[in-house]
């Protein structure tokens, strides 16, 4: 998805009244302003010490877009050996709308300040016929594509975290999970403004009923929460927060800014963290909303996250 030319973005739809056509024409329309120039006024520009590309990743019955972010050549902050980066496994937000160019300004970053290799998963947006379960396994699929072929990619397989926002911090949440189950170590997880419930449980969090009239509305969830889980789905396998077993994970940071809707499901996840053993570290922004880190241009508070992300990696991924 290539920068395009478009001057504003499409008007709020009816989320409870929005037909399946309705919702593939409004997120094609959002996703083509979020990757045009005019958006580069919310979303900030990228950083120049890194480059950027889409990349295909043939994954078991599909082909997946990433899109990469390298430090540029001569540019690596640090002089590492191009072939001794971390790998930072990222997954947008969105759910049913979203594109990893609306989060260029934090991973380019990243990948030049690390520095490392920032892969961003272009995910299939939930839809009717594309239920949470297959957003989950394209950030698991894309986590093990590029960890198994370590050399080709030039990421040093001991050093992987993983992040993502909203329902990329789910995503990312439920990879943590099924890393250690599966015995792919991870050194990190970065989680902003994550939406880990999708149960019935859901809209029932105080900071929901607080603030669901910021920039994430009851209808939106209500439709994410719908097209997360069709009928025969068991919610709580897709909802971190209900998980068995949050023990010996790695080592989170969970950033929540508090005028957001899903506030308190980060908050209550970092204490089940906790609770587990998992070493945690909780950051709230106070009165930032809810995809702050994701709108530099809106709130200032951003630049104070994304800091604190590179720090937490930086030590997370070189221990």
């Amino acid at each position: 998805m290539d920068e395009v030319t478009v001057t504003e973005r499409p008007p709020e739809p009816d989320w409870p009244a929005m037909t399946a056509e309705e919702l593939v024409a409004y997120r094609d329309a959002e996703n083509r302003f979020r990757a045009s120039r005019a958006a580069r006024a919310i979303i900030g520009e990228p950083d120049p010490g890194a480059t950027i590309r889409w990349q295909e990743v043939a994954l078991p019955g599909r082909e997946l877009p990433v899109r990469v972010y390298r430090p540029a050549p001569g540019d690596d902050g640090e002089g590492a050996d191009p072939a001794e980066l971390p790998l930072v496994l990222h997954v947008h937000g969105g759910s049913f709308v979203g594109t990893a160019v609306q989060c260029d300004w934090t991973n380019s970053h990243l990948a030049a300040r690390l520095p490392a290799v920032v892969v961003s998963v272009e995910h299939r947006l939930l839809d009717p016929g594309t239920p949470l379960s297959a957003a989950v396994d394209d950030g698991w699929d894309v986590l093990q594509h590029v960890v198994r072929h370590a050399a080709r990619w030039g990421i040093a397989p001991a050093r992987i975290a993983v992040f993502g926002e909203s329902c990329g911090a789910l995503i990312s949440a439920l990879a943590a999970i099924r890393a250690k189950r599966t015995g792919l170590h991870l050194q990190g997880q970065v989680l902003v403004n994550p939406a880990v419930d999708v149960t019935g449980t859901m809209l029932d969090h105080a900071s929901v009923t607080e603030h669901a009239h910021k920039t994430l509305t009851v209808p939106q969830l209500r439709l994410f929460q719908r097209l997360s889980v069709p009928p025969g789905t068991d919610p709580r396998a897709l909802s971190p927060l209900y998980a068995d077993n949050l023990g010996e994970l790695a080592p989170a940071l969970v950033v929540v800014p508090t005028h957001d809707p899903v506030a308190d499901h980060g908050r209550r996840y970092a204490e089940r963290l906790r609770a587990a053993g998992t070493p945690t570290r909780l950051t709230e922004y106070p009165g930032s909303g809810h995809a702050f880190l994701t709108m530099p241009g809106v709130d200032p508070q951003a630049r104070a996250a994304r800091t604190e992300i590179l720090q937490f990696l930086r030590a997370t991924l070189t221990a």
